[in-house]
């Protein structure tokens, strides 16, 4: 297992392969609660992160509204909700019933 420095609140969050995540869960799974944060790498890449279940209600009470709290929430909906148009030229309208159409 490594470490490194992450930017969750400045603290040392630990890095661990997928192999060994799999392996000792249960010991990446306290790491979490203890430690906070856990971050999951396969090939070197980090690909997922373990928090305790605190931290990830807080970070969804925090997160952006969706759309439909977007619409049902209080304040300006629909404000400019289609840009405005500019002026159109019209074209001088087709005369079809002339030679050149028969």
């Amino acid at each position: 297992m490594t470490s490194y420095k992450m930017l969750f609140r400045g603290e040392t969050v630990n890095s661990w392969q997928l192999q060994q995540a799999k392996a000792r869960f249960s010991e990446f799974l306290d790491a979490a609660l203890k430690k906070g944060p856990q971050v999951v790498t396969r090939r070197g890449i980090e690909e997922a992160v373990l928090v305790p279940i605190e931290e990830w209600r807080r970070l969804q009470r925090e997160r952006r509204p969706n759309i439909k709290e977007l619409l049902l929430g209080e304040g300006a909906r629909f404000d400019d909700i289609a840009p405005k148009r500019g002026g159109w030229k019209s074209r001088r309208a087709i005369d079809f019933s002339g030679p050149e159409f028969k």
